[in-house]
């Protein structure tokens, strides 16, 4: 075997893990980490890595194992939307989903306190749990949206569990306005899934409610998120604006039919294009208008 046939199973194993999507966890526990300050710098660093890329090979990667056999049959796999996983790599993307994770979670156990271990724990399960066999949380309607939010608020309060900042009104309002913007935004993701969903028999928030009930919560926790951060986000109130954006590209499916939901697959474009500038205005607020808003 070549140097390059050897490379390149490791490349779709990486594939697995979402690239695109590394930063939506280790950037909430970075920024928790330098906002609530009191966080050792090793300690940063190595939660930052370990929720960069092996936390998303652990969610991602063992989602594409088990989700093996509806994945052949989905026309969205590919790219963006996650690979499809050949039965070979299966066990080399175990091994390295979970290989690469211990080291990291060992680490960061000897490091933090009893209650971040506490919330490390709860989110290393939910990111196993949600597509394990048996458990399954992805399809059980309602905790998958539930469960896909934790995966990317639970870095965050992990961060602010290991600083130990006291959880007064507005930490909890960034955090919980945090969890209804990601529940609403897996709920959104869901829509465009509802017919081949239905018929692979799977089940998901959006098979039980409908294509429009689905958009209707998707908006109602948006709508959420934003009055959370205005009334009682303190410093963080500005950034309620940045809600906006959501609902303008998630607005035009307020109506739209089951039969019609792959339409819904537009907005969630729009939806992965808008997180990058979000995410960048959301920096600079940070940085230049509010440094120290977590930790006030």
């Amino acid at each position: 075997m070549s140097a390059v046939q050897q490379v390149l199973p490791w490349r779709h194993v990486l594939a697995s893990s979402r690239p695109i999507s590394w930063i939506n966890t280790a950037y909430p526990f970075l920024v928790a980490c330098l906002l609530a300050g009191d966080v050792p710098a090793l300690t940063m660093v190595v939660g930052t890595l370990f929720f960069l890329v092996p936390y998303n090979l652990l969610m991602y990667g063992l989602n594409d194992v088990w989700d093996y056999e509806s994945d052949i049959h989905n026309p969205r796999k590919g790219g963006v939307h996650g690979v499809v996983l050949e039965r070979s790599l299966h066990r080399t993307t175990v091994i390295a989903a979970v290989g690469s994770s211990a080291p990291f979670i060992a680490a960061l156990v000897a490091l933090g306190s009893l209650p971040a271990t506490a919330v490390l724990a709860v989110s290393v399960f939910a990111v196993v749990a949600y597509s394990a066999p048996l458990l399954r949380f992805k399809e059980r309607p309602g905790l998958d949206s539930v469960t896909s939010a934790m995966h990317f608020v639970s870095p965050a309060v992990y961060a602010v569990a290991l600083s130990g900042i006291e959880l007064d009104a507005v930490v909890l309002a960034a955090l919980f306005a945090f969890f209804a913007w990601s529940m609403a935004s897996h709920a959104f993701g869901a829509v465009q899934d509802v017919l081949a969903d239905r018929a692979g028999g799977i089940a998901s928030i959006a098979t039980w409610a409908g294509a429009a009930a689905t958009v209707r919560i998707a908006v109602g926790l948006y709508v959420a998120a934003g009055v959370m951060l205005a009334v009682w986000g303190g410093a963080w109130a500005p950034l309620a604006v940045l809600l906006v954006p959501y609902l303008v590209s998630t607005a035009p499916y307020l109506n739209v039919s089951d039969t019609d939901a792959q339409r819904a697959t537009a907005g969630w474009r729009l939806f992965l294009w808008l997180n990058p500038v979000v995410g960048f205005l959301v920096t600079q607020y940070f940085l230049w208008v509010a440094p120290g808003a977590l930790a006030r």
